[in-house]
Formats: C-alpha cells, structure tokens, sequence
C-alpha cells in the first residue's frame, strides 16, 4: 500500500497497534498480537505495513499527529497571548499526563526502546521533537526574546518532565508545576531591560 493512503484495514490495525504499543511498549507487541486483535491475517497486513518497524512509525506518527492538533489548538484559544497558550497547554498535560492508563510520553517510551538514531522510529521520534521545539519558539517568537532556541529547549525539558510527573502527582498539580516553570524559564530568557 502507497504511504499516507488510508483504508479501513489499515485504520483497524493502526488502532490495534495504538492500544497495544501504548499499554505494553513496542518491543513487548509482536505482529502477531497486532494481527489477532485487529481480526485480520498476516497476508493483510503485510499489505499495509512492509515491517514492524513501519507500523511503529505509523503509530508515533499518529500520536504526534493528535499532539500537534492539541497543541494547535491551544494555540488558537490563546490567540497570540504566550501567557494563555502555557495556561490551556499545562491544564491539558496535567489532564493528560494523570489520566487513568497513563503510561508515559510515547515518544520517550520509544526512545528508550530504540536507541540507535538512524532506525526509523527514532527519526520519527526525532521529528516530532523537532516540532515541538519549534513550536515553542513560535509561541515565544512575539516576546522577542534574545535565545528563543535555548527557551524552547528548556520549555522541552519541562514538557518532558511534567510527562513523568503524571506517574507521581494530580492533574492540578502537574498543570500548577508546569505553567509555573515555563513562566520562569520564559522570564529568565527575557529578562527585563533597563
């Protein structure tokens, strides 16, 4: 099957997959246990997938694809407002983060599964790390800050961190954590000027 086209069948895996990557990690699902819960054959699903490895970037590319629209909207409801974008961003990844059957950032879990840089998921990884940052600097870019770069890095290690903190504490708390450390590395990046 042609990249990007979708079918019902390949639709029908790709939420098997989804369920079962998430809950159990990648290297833990076989194909087989993909193929059994989306009632289909192997023959099928070699049609829509060449490999694994395939399949999981087709996976990671779904979930970044739904982060993204969550980020995107975040920053639609904030309308060029940095300070509400962070509070609609931190409420959601606190919700999230919490939420029963939590089980860490897909992303992270990935790369701990695959650590070699050129495999495919890990570029895959890569890519949507790449975005977030970016996106980062776009919604600090009105502030004018002197080192968007470096802030959005630090904006990153902050996302990264309230992701495990939903393990250890509640929606409001990691919400509170998260706005309240991006607000700081935001005003250390720009600090006032005289």
């Amino acid at each position: 099957m042609i990249s990007g086209m979708t079918s019902p069948m390949r639709e029908r895996l790709l939420e098997a997959a989804s369920e079962l990557f998430y809950a159990h990690g990648l290297r833990a699902v076989s194909v087989d246990k993909v193929i059994d819960l989306a009632g289909t054959t192997k023959v099928t699903f070699y049609r829509h997938f060449k490999s694994k490895d395939e399949l999981v970037v087709a996976y990671l590319e779904r979930r970044a694809a739904l982060e993204r629209d969550g980020i995107g909207g975040a920053m639609k409801q904030g309308d060029g407002d940095v300070d509400a974008t962070l509070r609609v961003i931190s409420e959601a990844i606190g919700a999230l983060a919490c939420a029963p059957g939590f089980r860490g950032c897909p992303f992270i879990n990935a790369a701990a599964e695959y650590p070699d840089p050129d495999s495919p998921i890990r570029r895959a990884v890569d890519a949507h790390r790449r975005w977030n940052k970016a996106t980062f600097e776009q919604l600090i870019a009105p502030l004018g800050i002197p080192n968007p770069v470096e802030v959005a890095d630090d904006l990153m290690l902050i996302r990264d961190g309230a992701m495990v903190a939903g393990y250890l504490d509640q929606p409001a708390t990691v919400a509170a954590s998260f706005l309240r450390s991006s607000q700081a590395v935001i005003r250390a990046g720009n600090p006032p000027r005289s």
